[in-house]
């Protein structure tokens, strides 16, 4: 049996681990982890074709795989959206939180794939995302509600206002550990299984070998990402509700 710092090696195909330190390279801003910047570019592009291969030749009558495909997922957002935030309110956002799942279900699913990696088992990736959730939160809070928003912060009672503060600031945290946690620690025992086996022919060994744990992460990444875009809606709903 190998020990994971082989694995990583043997699944280096691209030579990320060469730049800078382990893959870190410091920059003016910070150091920034070159493989998780470009897999979330891959991704990006990746979902973009993907959406218009499915509605570049959309149809009525017959629509293809990639079409239904697209049109249940965002069908499935819609309703998630319209059962929790009022109709006028969440019209403007169902883009955007499809747009949300979307990506997170190509990063949470890319790094089943040998030699890639998954842009959400990256920290920095999940927490970025985790913040704009909760920036995005306070600006609809304050749209809808005005100044008053800031009258939850103190209810039921002023000295309860740490507290309340903590618990709005636990929401990103929560948020980006609970989709990281669970990526990661996927990547991880898929690294330790590929450690049984010898990937001196072919790569295909130890990845079909492992084909039980790949198919519960695909599942696990479907979840994460329902999760995620689920809590992100129950939070915009909680700021747009109208309270009498």
């Amino acid at each position: 049996m190998r020990g994971l710092e082989e694995v990583h090696e043997d699944l280096d195909f691209w030579g990320f681990l060469h730049l800078g330190h382990h893959g870190v390279v410091p920059t003016p801003i910070g150091d920034v982890n070159v493989k998780t910047l470009v897999m979330t570019w891959v991704i990006m592009i990746l979902a973009a074709l993907f959406t218009v291969a499915a509605t570049r030749a959309m149809k009525v009558n017959k629509p293809g795989k990639l079409q239904l495909m697209v049109e249940e997922m965002f069908l499935f957002i819609r309703g998630l959206v319209y059962d929790n935030i009022d109709y006028r309110k969440g019209a403007g956002m169902v883009c955007l939180l499809f747009t949300l799942f979307l990506f997170l279900l190509f990063s949470n699913l890319w790094g089943l794939i040998p030699t890639m990696m998954s842009p959400t088992a990256d920290i920095n990736t999940t927490l970025g995302m985790a913040l704009m959730v909760f920036l995005l939160v306070q600006v609809i809070g304050l749209k809808y509600k005005g100044l008053s928003y800031f009258k939850h912060f103190l209810e039921p009672v002023p000295f309860f206002l740490p507290l309340t503060i903590i618990e709005e600031l636990s929401k990103p945290i929560t948020l980006a550990f609970r989709i990281y946690g669970n990526i990661y620690a996927g990547e991880v025992l898929i690294a330790v299984l590929l450690g049984l086996f010898s990937l001196t022919v072919t790569l295909m060994g130890g990845f079909l070998a492992s084909v039980i744990w790949l198919a519960f992460s695909i599942f696990v990444g479907f979840i994460q990402a329902f999760i995620f875009t689920m809590l992100t809606i129950a939070y915009i709903s909680q700021q747009t509700a109208e309270h009498h």
